[in-house]
């Protein structure tokens, strides 16, 4: 390919100029702020995206979203060319650039600290949500690729999960014969429902029809799950979707509904107050990457730290579901067919669940530092690792090893016929609230579980969380994957000393790396005990980290 023009690139720069007062960071939701600051940023992430391209020698990808957040802001995330997130060496460069001043300084940093020799003609996929600022942001994006003489493929509205398989499947066109990019509804969940869905039929203990009700959050992950509703009522699930961002609901994403709402609030989503008690219950976030399951209250049913209105089965309590799917298959498959399987989660992970596996299901455990980007790596580090955070956000990983061994053993093994079942039904890629739907739904079949067998694997602690406002959350710096506070200078001691007031109290604070805020945790084995706890830890954070506005 012929070199760069770079009075190009900064020609078609000049049409974003970077806000003066905007000073944005890429973190592990990519960057994310209000829509009306962001075109610089996404235009630059467009340059970003190409260059990544020409340097892999392997498409890219740009999706559009800021995931739960309010709908007037919107953001932007890199997909490498493994369907996977940016590398954590390149965010700093990211960042760098979308900082930049001047059109110059763009280009200087693209040619310097960006780009290399030797590159073949290749394509950034580009993906959107349904927040009316998207046309003007993905304008942004594709300008930004253009400038570099990348070619563009604008696959449309796309829940994020989406956009990531398929930028994985245009750089591997064989790892699935299902599944194409015309039809990305049908993307790795939809490949293998089919496949899924039969063989928990087969056996399943559960009523002959299932109802399943569907917070879609108004968001596009609606549209997305519409393929799937006559797919499954062919195998007894019925798919009741809600909240689906039409009619009256149009332009209202992520308002009282939603995964990020029902599992922080602990309320159910509008649209729901018709829904039977013990109902089965799910919710998915703006962008279709995260899944929470409830319940309206009035039954046997009670999931994590349920309110008196509904009962909440949360990111740790699907992955204790598939993480003892998985040991049941374990138990059936000569040991040497898995050289080691890997539960990863965050510091908010319920302690009760991470009891549970290291006690019960006898998984080894590894805590990572918040974010998406920590404990994916983690997982994708073992043969088999399961993560998901207790927001709702997570997959099952299965390495390429050990889907080959898989596939040699199937024929003699039934179980590990399943298990290589398993790895076509979820996503590969990222976390995915639509095969993660799938997921719950296929083991609750094929264990014959109602929601209150699910939720009788283990009791959660009462937990509870709270924000914060300081004048600078970057003072607050943590180790031990954020469950320590290193500065302000004694504030982990302050913290220490109430907590072992609690009986069984933990608690933790750490900055967010999403917001401008400093997020509290804390967990006991009274809901009262829970609140009072981080009420006063919330405080001492307030009185030693500078608190802005009212203290807690």
């Amino acid at each position: 390919m012929a070199s760069i023009d770079y009075d190009v690139v900064k020609r078609a720069s000049s049409g974003y100029p970077k806000p003066a007062t905007f000073h944005p960071s890429y973190g592990t939701a990519g960057f994310r702020t209000n829509a009306d600051v962001l075109a610089s940023t996404v235009f630059r992430c467009g340059l970003l995206a190409a260059a990544r391209a020409l340097l892999l020698g392997q498409h890219t990808g740009i999706m559009i979203t800021a995931s739960h957040n309010p709908v007037e802001d919107n953001g932007v995330k890199m997909v490498e060319p493994d369907g996977g997130m940016l590398p954590q060496a390149f965010e700093p460069i990211a960042t760098e650039l979308a900082n930049c001043t001047l059109d110059a300084e763009v280009a200087s940093v693209l040619r310097d600290r960006v780009m290399a020799a030797n590159a073949v003609a290749l394509t950034v996929l580009v993906g959107h949500d349904t927040r009316p600022s998207a046309p003007a942001l993905v304008a942004a994006a594709l300008a930004g690729v253009r400038a570099l003489g990348v070619h563009t493929h604008l696959c449309g509205c796309v829940t994020t999960p989406q956009l990531h398989f398929l930028v994985h499947l245009a750089n591997n066109p064989r790892s699935s014969s299902t599944a194409t990019a015309t039809a990305p509804a049908t993307g790795p969940a939809g490949s293998s429902a089919a496949s899924g869905s039969s063989s928990s039929s087969s056996s399943s203990t559960a009523a002959a029809a299932d109802v399943v009700y569907v917070d879609c959050a108004n968001g596009v992950g609606a549209a997305q799950l519409q393929p799937l509703v006559p797919a499954l009522a062919g195998v007894g699930i019925t798919l009741a979707l809600r909240n689906t961002g039409s009619g009256a609901a149009a332009g209202l994403l992520n308002s009282k509904c939603g995964a990020d709402y029902v599992q922080k609030e602990r309320l159910p989503p509008s649209d729901f107050a018709d829904v039977p008690a013990g109902a089965r219950c799910c919710s998915v976030d703006g962008d279709a990457d995260r899944l929470v399951y409830f319940s309206p209250a009035g039954s046997s049913t009670s999931g994590s730290s349920g309110s008196s209105s509904m009962g909440l089965w949360d990111g740790d309590k699907v992955a204790m579901l598939a993480a003892v799917f998985i040991r049941d298959l374990m138990s059936k498959l000569p040991a040497e067919l898995l050289e080691g399987v890997c539960c990863v989660q965050t510091a908010y992970a319920n302690g009760a669940s991470t009891a549970y596996l290291r006690d019960v299901l006898k998984l080894p455990v590894v805590c990572t530092p918040t974010g998406v980007k920590y404990l994916h790596e983690a997982a994708h580090g073992a043969d088999l690792g399961v993560y998901f955070e207790s927001n709702g956000h997570g997959t099952v990983l299965f390495s390429t090893k050990l889907r080959e061994r898989l596939t040699a053993a199937a024929g003699s093994h039934p179980a590990a016929a399943e298990l290589l079942l398993l790895s076509r039904l979820i996503n590969q890629t990222v976390g995915d609230a639509i095969s993660g739907l799938l997921l719950v739904e296929l083991i609750l079949r094929r264990k014959g579980w109602s929601l209150a067998q699910w939720q009788a694997l283990y009791m959660d602690l009462p937990s509870r969380q709270l924000k914060l406002k300081v004048a600078d959350r970057g003072s607050i710096t943590t180790a031990d994957a954020e469950r320590v506070c290193v500065t302000p200078a004694g504030l982990q001691e302050a913290i220490n000393a109430i907590v072992a007031k609690v009986p069984q109290g933990r608690a933790f604070a750490r900055p967010s790396g999403t917001e401008d805020a400093v997020r509290v945790y804390a967990e006991a084995t009274t809901q009262e005990a829970a609140d009072g706890l981080a009420r006063e830890v919330a405080r001492v954070v307030y009185d030693m980290a500078g608190g802005v506005g009212p203290r807690p």
